[in-house]
């Protein structure tokens, strides 16, 4: 078959290209190589993507309409993976016109170009930010996420419900990821694992929020991009069973669904530097802060229902996880 992955120079979309054309699909790689990080990383997965005969690479901004119009009716794919998005829950206390452009307006151009093309299956990324201020753990799709606390949370909650309309009105199957904390390999710079590792390095202090007192539901990139494979395998149909006051938030009479991708096992800031320091060898610097805005106490996936879909069931354990970023870090950034 022949895919749109969006974001395709980002970590994720970098991982999920390759998985298909390891697996005979034609995939189009979009990507607007933005210096919201360090270009030159995205420049070195996109080399590594180039490579393979099967991927062609489309350099166009989400919010660009036409181009985005003219690049689904002359390329006719066959479904969709949309992974970009203008990321970052920090960031977007200080740029907020930027989660507008990439991940309101660019999320509805996708959708009409899947409206007017013919799109076997949309999947897209949301977040586990969703949750907000939910307390209840583990997160669970049925639970209600009304009460975001930061802007980039927000805009994922807005791709779910511009998404189940586009289901509703035009029988677009589409499928949302809440993704939690993605770790591994060729990962972000502005995340916490990347930060650690270079300032570790650097022998400069790390800074720890909370005084280390949080949890995050690591999710090692292998899982994920498993769970997205099987995930795009399995294209939602119309269920006119379904009633809002009766079925569950994650389902629809439209062919819609939400599922959790996480590791359903959340662990401690604290054992997680652990981790980051027995990789190593080296012991870390840590500057002990308080929570800062935006963020939240934990996260914690509940994938019974992925599970129940697609028998996705995450492997990798954070030791081995780490260890394996860690390797690669000291490789490609030769330290």
């Amino acid at each position: 078959m022949k895919y749109l992955v969006t974001g395709a120079a980002g970590f994720i979309g970098f991982f999920v290209s390759k998985r298909l054309i390891e697996q005979g699909h034609q995939v189009v790689g979009l990507d607007n190589l933005n210096d919201y990080y360090d270009v030159n990383l995205k420049l070195s997965r996109l080399q590594l993507l180039n490579e393979l005969t099967l991927f062609n690479f489309k350099q166009l901004d989400l919010a660009d309409r036409r181009g985005i119009e003219d690049l689904f009716a002359i390329e006719k794919f066959d479904r969709v993976i949309h992974l970009a998005a203008q990321a970052g829950v920090r960031y977007s206390i200080d740029n907020p016109m930027a989660y507008a452009d990439s991940n309101l307006i660019g999320h509805l151009t996708i959708l009409e170009g899947c409206r007017h093309n013919n799109i076997e299956h949309l999947v897209y990324a949301s977040s586990s930010s969703v949750y907000g201020l939910n307390s209840k753990t583990p997160f669970s799709t049925s639970d209600a996420v009304d009460h975001p606390v930061s802007l980039y949370a927000a805009t994922k909650k807005s791709n779910e419900l511009m998404s189940h309309t586009y289901s509703h009105l035009y029988d677009i199957p589409t499928t949302g990821l809440r993704f939690f904390t993605v770790y591994g390999p060729w990962g972000r710079p502005d995340m916490a694992l990347f930060k650690f590792t270079k300032a570790i390095f650097e022998g400069k202090p790390i800074d720890v929020y909370n005084h280390g007192d949080m949890r995050r539901d690591f999710t090692y990139i292998d899982d994920i991009v498993e769970g997205i494979i099987r995930t795009q395998n399995n294209i939602p149909i119309r269920n006119n069973s379904w009633s809002v006051e009766q079925g569950s938030a994650a389902q629809s009479s439209a062919p819609y669904r939400i599922y959790n991708i996480g590791n359903g096992n959340p662990i401690k800031l604290t054992s997680f530097v652990s981790a980051l320091e027995k990789a190593i060898g080296i012991e870390a610097k840590q500057n002990l802060l308080p929570m800062q805005a935006g963020d939240v106490y934990q996260t914690y996936a509940d994938v019974d229902d992925l599970f129940a879909a697609t028998r996705y069931q995450p492997q990798m354990n954070i030791e081995q996880g780490v260890a394996n970023f860690v390797q690669w870090y000291r490789k490609h950034y030769n330290v």
